[in-house]
C-alpha cells in the first residue's frame, strides 16, 4: 500500500454521490405519491359534493 493509496476518498466519494442521488430519488417519488393522493382526495371530495348537489336538485324537483 502506498501513501496515496491510504489517502484515496474516491470510493467514499462515490459513494456519498450514490446515496445523495438516491435520497433526491427517493424524496421525489415520496413527493410525487404525496402529490397524487393529494390529488385524488381533491377529485373524490368534488365527486361528493356533486352527487350531494345532484341528490338535492332531484329531491326539489320530485316534490
Amino acid at each position: 500500500m502506498t501513501e496515496g493509496d491510504w489517502n484515496d476518498d474516491s470510493d467514499y466519494r462515490d459513494a456519498v454521490r450514490r446515496a445523495e442521488r438516491a435520497e433526491r430519488a427517493g424524496w421525489t417519488l415520496i413527493a410525487g405519491t404525496t402529490g397524487l393522493i393529494g390529488l385524488a382526495l381533491v377529485v373524490l371530495a368534488v365527486v361528493c359534493v356533486a352527487a350531494v348537489v345532484a341528490g338535492l336538485y332531484l329531491v326539489m324537483t320530485i316534490n
